[in-house]
């Protein structure tokens, strides 16, 4: 089991961004809802957006598509369902809410997912303030972070060299890929995926691996394994902290309070 404790640093940061116009601020959804767990992207190649809200009683899902916004909903335990878990009176307002702010944040696609990654560049050099830059006067806004440091982990001390990548499967699997010379990794031996119940990984070693080979033993090539699966896939890193601040700024919403 990794040492949770064996981390990093909590550091404040503070990123001065364009973030355009914030009309879903003016159309938030029920306060009896409470406070959504916000998440983002958009798709360079195909140039759409999507959003996730996810309250603790319905989840809403939503993509730019050609002629608008398309949306579906999910059970607050993120099960399918083909209705909404709210009732009309509270569906509508989180619809139009949800809507407006997808709208907000692909307005200003790709634009400010590359200033949000440039301030992440700007916090792992060392720095606690990041300005983006603009063409001519513009309205701005500060946002202040608090963004979590990592878990200390070791290099890899097995023989060879070894990466990860994601494979296909439920709960975000990841391949630990090896190799003994010197070329790409690309003999899988063992993976990690999310317990969709605890939010933290599983890790498991895969069978007919030469553990002598490898250099290391499998229980402590999964336990490496989990140290790396928790800072890239479980910990959120700065240009996450940063869009979760974005999105509630853009959606009128106050920071949720650390727990």
């Amino acid at each position: 089991m990794t040492d949770m404790s064996l981390r990093l640093p909590t550091t404040r940061f503070q990123a001065v961004l364009d973030l355009g116009p914030k009309n879903a601020a003016a159309v938030p959804p029920p306060a009896s809802l409470g406070h959504p767990d916000l998440y983002a992207d958009f798709d360079d190649e195909t140039g759409q957006s999507s959003l996730a809200v996810e309250f603790a009683s319905g989840q809403i899902h939503l993509e730019t598509v050609d002629d608008g916004i398309d949306y579906h909903f999910h059970r607050g335990n993120g099960s399918d369902t083909d209705r909404s878990p709210w009732p009309a009176s509270t569906t509508d307002p989180v619809v139009t809410w949800a809507s407006t702010l997808l709208a907000d944040f692909h307005l200003r696609m790709p634009d400010l997912l590359e200033d949000l990654e440039d301030a992440a560049a700007w916090h792992d050099e060392g720095y606690d303030l990041y300005i983006c830059e603009v063409e001519e006067p513009t309205k701005l806004d500060l946002l202040t972070v608090d963004i979590e440091g990592e878990l200390l982990t070791l290099p890899w001390l097995g023989s060879g060299h070894v990466d990860h990548a994601h494979i296909d499967g439920d709960n975000h699997p990841i391949a630990l890929l090896w190799t003994a010379g010197d070329g790409e990794p690309d003999l899988p031996i063992a993976e990690a995926r999310l317990d969709p119940v605890t939010e933290l990984p599983v890790t498991s070693a895969l069978p007919g691996i030469d553990w002598t080979a490898v250099g290391l033993p499998a229980n402590e090539v999964v336990s490496w394994l989990e140290g790396i699966y928790l800072n890239h896939h479980v910990l959120p890193d700065a240009v996450g902290t940063l869009l979760t601040a974005v999105l509630e700024r853009l959606g009128g919403l106050e920071p949720a309070e650390s727990v």
